[in-house]
């Protein structure tokens, strides 16, 4: 890595400034500390599409070939990260996965890597270093009690293995049990004691935060 790597962090939340924004802005303050230059992109301020299969970058002897070629807002931002040191994914988890926006991201900015070759290779330019946050209103318990702990885990790791596929090493980390409303007696959400929800921001984030701090400053060495 140079002597200022450049860290950027993705956040697939709708929030700005919420769970899954205040972990990301924990890693780059992480990086930060150790002279790093970030940058945080928020993916809901973007006007972009899921990939559209026109195959421009599969095209032999095409000019978008291994880049994707569609022309919006996206563009930028998979240009940026091509000059990246590593790169954070943020995201809460929806029904079981990433927000649609996320995925429609990592559509965009994976598939073009991917090469039809045999064997098949990673057309990025490099090796970087990456990693996930998933944010998630349920705890462990309630994975388990739900019969969909070894579900969910199965989607950070396909994550994980595709991300380790095109960019090289990879990581993720779990915030569970966070706060989704600041005021739950407005809410209609009797399955959640408002008071244990408190007490897990009060005691849990502070930890999860540290480790996203801790994150950052694991990215920024090569």
């Amino acid at each position: 890595m140079p002597d200022r790597s450049k860290i950027i962090a993705i956040n697939g939340s709708p929030r700005r400034m919420w769970n899954t924004a205040t972990l990301l802005e924990k890693v780059l303050e992480g990086a930060l500390s150790k002279g790093a230059a970030t940058k945080l992109i928020h993916l809901y301020d973007l006007d972009y599409k899921g990939c559209i299969s026109c195959f421009a970058c599969k095209t032999r002897g095409g000019e978008s070939y291994g880049r994707c070629a569609v022309k919006d807002d996206l563009r930028a931002v998979l240009g940026e990260i091509e000059k990246a040191d590593a790169v954070v994914l943020g995201s809460p988890i929806y029904f079981g996965a990433v927000t649609g926006q996320m995925r429609c991201f990592m559509e965009r900015w994976m598939y073009p890597y991917l090469s039809y070759t045999d064997p098949q290779k990673s057309l990025f330019p490099g090796r970087i270093r990456t990693a996930f946050i998933y944010t998630m209103g349920v705890n462990e318990d309630g994975l388990v009690k739900r019969g969909m702990r070894d579900f969910y885990y199965g989607h950070f790791e396909v994550n994980k293995g595709v991300l380790t596929r095109m960019f090289g090493n990879s990581t993720y980390m779990l915030a569970m049990d966070t706060l989704q409303f600041e005021d739950y007696s407005k809410m209609v959400a009797d399955i959640f004691d408002p008071a244990a929800k408190a007490r897990s921001r009060k005691e849990q984030f502070p930890v999860d935060c540290e480790k996203a701090f801790q994150l950052g400053v694991e990215l920024t060495r090569s």
